[in-house]
């Protein structure tokens, strides 16, 4: 792949309602992955090997998911999500596509992500919204769960809130911004933006607020957990459904603001 020509990234939107995560998978299993790089092959004529921002799970949604890979294709960058679109089915667009440096990696580059995570407050489940945000069926202290949440800001160990199974790193992680925001009626939606995020982190620690929320667990106890750096003291995992990759930083901010498509 490294003898090729150029190096192309491109920002990715999908629904991952109907997908087994990002990551490529062994058919008949499919992932965004299989899909985008068969169509990425038609368009450039030769095979492509997507690296990713973020290997998203089976039900996890993106907005901002950026790839990259290398080509001899010679495709101009401002026609190539049009043509890519065209083969790809609707659950799946690129939004933008440009040509970055030989060293650039959508992995390896990044210096952040932002992540939201939705939650829907019904009195009964939502046909509309089930594959979108996590429904809950009682009444939410916000409150409560603003103040858990602002705890979880600057560098810490989130150890607490680590899916067994990840890649082995340090869990030390800085978080800048968290927001709870209501959308709409009944309707959060909850901004998370660090320098990285641990296996499942956003969805532990969304589970855990959310328990606070429902005056489950103390303000006072969710800190315990929290510094106690032991995963099984947290709730279970968040459903995957209410989580949505929304950017990814990259310190190549000139290359990104040339973006077209």
């Amino acid at each position: 792949m490294k003898a090729r020509a150029r190096n192309l990234a491109l920002t990715v939107a999908y629904d991952g309602t109907h997908y087994h995560g990002f990551q490529r998978q062994t058919p008949p299993v499919v992932a965004v992955q299989n899909v985008l790089e068969r169509a990425l092959a038609k368009v450039c004529g030769e095979a492509v090997e997507l690296a990713a921002a973020g290997r998203t799970d089976t039900g996890v949604h993106a907005y901002g998911q950026v790839v990259n890979f290398f080509t001899d294709g010679r495709i101009p960058v401002e026609r190539l999500p049009r043509a890519v679109n065209g083969l790809l089915p609707p659950d799946i667009v690129v939004t933008a596509a440009w040509e970055v440096a030989w060293d650039f990696s959508a992995r390896h580059s990044a210096r952040g992500k932002a992540y939201i995570y939705r939650l829907a407050q019904c009195t009964v489940p939502d046909p509309f919204t089930r594959n979108y945000a996590w429904q809950i069926f009682r009444p939410l202290d916000v409150d409560a769960m603003r103040a858990a949440l602002s705890l979880l800001i600057g560098t810490h160990d989130f150890s607490s809130f680590r899916a067994a199974g990840g890649a082995p790193m340090s869990p030390i992680r800085t978080l800048d911004e968290i927001r709870l925001d209501t959308e709409e009626e009944g309707r959060l939606s909850c901004y998370l933006h660090g320098n990285g995020f641990l296996y499942h982190m956003v969805r532990n620690i969304m589970s855990t607020v959310v328990h606070v929320g429902l005056g489950r667990i103390s303000l006072d106890r969710f800190a315990e957990i929290f510094a106690a750096c032991d995963r099984r003291l947290a709730s279970p995992t968040a459903p995957a459904c209410g989580l949505y990759l929304l950017s990814v930083d990259y310190m190549q901010t000139a290359a990104l603001d040339e973006r077209e498509g």
